[in-house]
Parts: C-alpha cells; structure tokens; sequence
C-alpha cells in the first residue's frame, strides 16, 4: 500500500495558501502521485494529485458522486458537504438530465447580455469608493458577486443582506454545525419561495430560464431549483468574491508592472485572467472538498484503489502539473495552451464558469484602468484571512487608490 513518508493529515494546513498549494504536493506528484491519507478529524482516503491521473478519475463513472450519500459511505469533518440533490452531487444519467436543463438557462448569448450590466455595477461600485485607502473586499469584491448573483437569481435587493448572511453561514466548515444546517433550510425555504414567485410571474432572469427550461416534457423541479440554485451561490458568489480580491491582492504584490499594463492594453486581460485562474489557488482544501466513492475496485496511477474508498482530487496540484504545463511554477501572463482546472474537468466542469471569466474579466479591465498606480496599503503580512471557510478568502484588502488622471 502506497502512503505518505512522513505522516500528515489531510487537509495539509498549513501550507495551502492563495499563493498555491502545499509545498508538499510538488513531492507527491513526482513521487506518490496517488497515496492514501488519514483525514483530519477521522478515516482515511485517496488524494490524486497529477492532472491526467484526475482527467482519468474525472472521466471513469467507477468514481461516484451520488455514492458519497449512502449510509455506509465514509463522512469527513470540517470540509464542506454539499447536499445530495445539486448538481455536484449527481452521476449520470440523473446528472446528464439536469445539466441538458440548467444549460438552457446559461446560453453564450445570455451571459454575454450581462456584460454592459456588470459593468455598470463595476463602475459604480468604484465610484462610490473614494480616493486614499479604501477596503476592496467590504467596498468592491463581496457587493459586487453579491449584486451578480442576486440579480441572475431574481433575489430582491431588499433580502440581499439576510441573503448574505445565510449564504456566509452555509459556507462556514469551521463554525456551528447546526447554524450552518440552520442557514441551509433557511435558503431552501427562500428559494422555494423565489420559485414559487418566478413560476407565477417570470422575469429576465436565470432563475426563470431555468424554470422554463423544457427537453421535451421534462423540466426542473422546485427541489432541483433549490439545488441549482446553492451550485450558483458557490461559484457565482462566494467563490468569484473571493478571487477578485486574490487577483488584485496576486498583481499588486507581485506584479505591478502587470497591474499598469493590462490597464493599458485590455485586450491582453483574458490571457492574464486564465493564469491567474491556474495559479491564485482558490480553495483552503487545496481539493474541491468533494470526494468521489470507488464503487469497484480501479486502478489509478498504478495504484489499486479498493471499493468504498473515497478520492480527493487535487486540483490545485493538477494546475501546477510539469507534465502538463509548461514551467508551471512561473506566472506567463501570455500562456497560449493553459487547459488548466480552476473550473473542474469533464462532465462536473463549472456550469457557471462562462459567468465567473466575465465578472472577474471586467472588474480587473476596469480597476486597472482607472487605478494604474494603485498599491497595498499595508504590508501583506498585515493581511487577515476567514479561519475555516471552504476558499481562500481575505477580511479585508486595504488599497490605497490614485484615480487615473
């Protein structure tokens, strides 16, 4: 049996960082590619950590989602749980139907239409910013995923703020166990409303796409709604929250001179936008948090994994790869080939990904713009982090900002 030399608990804090992984993963991908790790708080599972070793777990239906639900399947504390049901926590053929539905509601032509709204809202947050020292997170980032969601959703902007907590609570793997149970049926039953609201008077919106989305007879139940709508919450909200204050925290810190040319030269943003998705490391977990069950026997990277057994996949690792990234470890911001797995892999690949590239793509096309000269205003040790959130995310973010003039 493969295991690690020196013994560790998985997750392996406190090495993951938004700046990148463990340092241990490097080691494990040359020589422990697929090990067996004792799971902080009890049990044991499997962490796959090369990228095409994770394509071919992703790719092979042996590895179950729905299977992480059943009685006799091993339970993990402190990583996130989400509930059976969403569409993260299905395999095919359930998972093939409600994707053939959801998409109808995320068309190209849609999430473009959204481009001039996002960016009003960009502008008008940075408007309302000020000059000097101002907090990105508190000022920018949180309200502006806040907004997108909502407004996708149809959430009135009078229940933003009790939206806000519960979502924050939902996403805590650190706090409470019953307020975090709490926050969920709190959402369900807001949800459950929301598309009961929909239902009788539709508007332009995703959630009404989605309750009018047909393949043939079929369509979405208001219980699919609900846990479509907790999917959007976590990548539309908490997750894009979190990477527009990493990305800005990522160039100041490190690459100034990127920060003014990319204001200069927009066109070059998408090439920047997907090695920063490659390599600001969004998740404390290093993983997804979500496991897959062996539902047979199978054989990984030389590795037999039995029956029963969780995985982990590492996709922070995966983006970090030698053998499929060229010097992985340098930020090209001009990187042509960057297949990388900021948003998953094969059928389970981020729904709303199209989405998250143009929040994040018009917040950095209008922040460098305007503030070509703007810097941290504290030193980066200063900086503070949530304790126990599923991603990596920053307090606060002070920057001191100087207006293009």
């Amino acid at each position: 049996m493969t295991t690690i030399n020196e013994p560790s608990l998985f997750p392996f804090p406190p090495g993951s960082s938004y700046r990148g992984p463990d340092p241990r993963y490097a080691g494990l991908r040359g020589e422990q590619p697929v090990v067996r790790v004792e799971v902080e708080g009890g049990g044991h599972a499997w962490l796959v950590t090369r990228y095409a070793d994770i394509q071919a777990v992703l790719d092979d239906q042996r590895f179950s989602r729905a299977a992480t639900f059943e009685p006799s399947a091993p339970k993990f504390a402190g990583l996130f749980q989400a509930p059976p049901g969403m569409i993260i926590s299905l395999d095919p053929p359930d998972h093939t139907r409600l994707r053939t539905l959801a998409t109808q509601a995320f068309s190209r032509e849609r999430i473009e239409g959204m481009r001039p709204r996002v960016r009003t809202l960009v502008n008008r947050l940075l408007d309302g910013l000020g000059e000097g020292t101002v907090d990105l997170v508190r000022g920018f980032a949180t309200p502006l995923a806040l907004t997108v969601i909502c407004e996708l959703l149809g959430v009135p902007e009078q229940d933003r703020e009790q939206f806000h907590t519960w979502v924050s609570q939902f996403a805590d793997v650190a706090g409470p166990e019953a307020e975090a149970i709490q926050a969920r049926e709190n959402l369900a039953g807001y949800f459950a409303g929301l598309v009961m609201a929909k239902t009788a008077e539709p508007a332009d919106d995703v959630l009404s796409a989605m309750i009018a989305a047909r393949d043939g007879e079929d369509k979405l139940t208001v219980e699919e709604l609900i846990g479509l709508g907790y999917t959007l919450l976590g990548g539309g909200f908490d997750s894009s929250a979190a990477q527009v204050a990493n990305f800005v925290l990522t160039l100041l810190t490190e690459h100034q001179d990127v920060w003014r040319r990319l204001g200069e030269h927009p066109e070059e943003i998408p090439a920047a936008l997907e090695e920063l998705l490659r390599t600001v490391n969004l998740t404390a977990s290093d993983t997804s948090g979500l496991p897959r069950i062996a539902t047979e026997d199978v054989t990984v990277g030389g590795v037999t994994i039995p029956a029963g057994d969780a995985v982990f996949l590492a996709f922070a690792s995966a983006n970090r790869d030698e053998a499929a990234f060229a010097e992985p470890g340098r930020r090209d911001f001009a990187r042509a080939d960057n297949p990388h797995m900021a948003f998953g892999y094969g059928i389970h690949h981020c729904l709303g990904a199209p989405l998250a590239r143009l929040e994040l793509a018009v917040a950095l096309e209008e922040l460098t713009r305007r503030f070509p000269e703007a810097r941290l205003a504290v030193p980066e040790s200063e900086l503070h982090w949530r304790i126990g959130d599923v991603n990596h995310h920053l307090l606060a973010l002070p920057v001191n900002l100087r207006r293009n003039s």
